[in-house]
């Protein structure tokens, strides 16, 4: 794929309220420049996603220090940040500290669309008294992301305990006989706890965009449209 094979959809938050994210994984240092200087042109700023340091250190300066990068996510910021509409709304809670890339890279999603979530990590089942020493305060929150590998224990535990809407992510963490994440899948797929929807194996971006959608729902609800007569 050339740079002039890339065609940025700038349009899709007019369509669906979701800004386009820059998926910098496959894509080479040219691609996700040209897409960046497009960007400026426009004076709007990107969230990129899955984008290593080596291929952040290729990019042109001038576009680096417009970049705002965080190495345990792999992820940035690019341009004009908006600022912080919504708090209180989504809180991410993660099993363990190894799966705090997907958490942090869910958490850096919602921050780039005006959202400010609470951070929760290290709670897992292993250690359950960790958990319920904060689940009245998750409890607070209608909308709840858990990020777990292993067996991904914690969304059951929690699909039990959480009236709000739960965004489960499965990590790629864990042994052998966790699979990369497919073992941590088939159990949050599998969960006896009702209602929880599923994302892709490590895909705190996804996870983050459902809870966009989700809030949107809520305000739509709040405001339903006049019918015509």
């Amino acid at each position: 794929m050339s740079n002039s094979d890339v065609v940025f959809d700038f349009a899709r938050a007019t369509r669906i309220g979701l800004h386009e994210a820059v998926f910098c994984e496959g894509k080479s240092a040219d691609q996700i420049a040209t897409i960046l200087e497009s960007a400026r042109e426009r004076s709007v700023g990107l969230l990129l996603t899955r984008l290593d340091a080596d291929k952040l250190a290729s990019l042109p300066s001038t576009l680096t220090v417009d970049t705002d990068y965080c190495p345990l996510s792999r992820s940035a910021f690019f341009g004009p940040l908006p600022p912080v509409t919504v708090t209180g709304k989504v809180a991410i809670v993660a099993a363990g500290t190894s799966d705090s890339g997907v958490a942090r890279e869910a958490a850096r999603t919602l921050r780039h669309a005006g959202v400010e979530a609470i951070l929760i990590t290290d709670v897992g089942v292993a250690g359950l008294w960790r958990l319920m020493e904060r689940i009245e305060e998750i409890r607070r929150y209608p909308v709840v992301i858990t990020v777990a590998g292993m067996d991904a224990a914690l969304t059951s535990v929690l699909g039990g305990l959480v009236p709000g809407v739960l965004i489960a992510v499965p990590t790629s963490v864990g042994y052998g006989a966790s699979e990369a994440g497919r073992t941590a899948l088939n159990a949050m797929l599998a969960s006896c706890a009702p209602g929880i929807v599923v994302c892709n194996i490590d895909n705190g971006y996804g996870a983050a965009s459902a809870a966009l959608r989700v809030m949107k729902a809520m305000d739509m609800n709040q405001s339903p449209p006049e019918r015509s007569s």
